[in-house]
């Protein structure tokens, strides 16, 4: 991997997954070639975001252009990732809190 790629995928995942704050546990990316020397549309980038207490985001993406790939599949990866923090949010909320009573004595 070039030093030019390595920050482009740092500055786009940075951002993309910037709004997850401190849920985001690791990012893992893997850049690959399927083809080789003989060209296509074969420029992959894959994608895996741990979360914590929830399961694994995968993503990937293949384009003639690596810097697309990396930027298609960013993307959605942040918009996954998001997208599972609202439903943990909203299953949260949504679980009902035990309320004690308690009797007050007459008088």
């Amino acid at each position: 991997m070039t030093d030019a790629l390595e920050n482009h995928v740092h500055k786009r995942l940075d951002f993309t997954l910037s709004r997850a704050g401190r849920r985001v546990r690791s990012v893992d990316v893997r850049l690959s070639d399927i083809n080789g020397p003989r060209g296509g549309i074969d420029k992959r980038c894959l994608i895996e975001i741990r979360l914590y207490d929830l399961p694994v985001v995968v993503v990937e993406d293949t384009q003639a252009n690596l810097y697309t790939a990396i930027d298609r599949a960013a993307t959605r990866a942040g918009r996954t990732v998001i997208r599972r923090l609202a439903q943990d949010s909203a299953r949260l909320r949504a679980v009902p809190t035990q309320l004690a009573y308690h009797r007050l004595p007459d008088g």
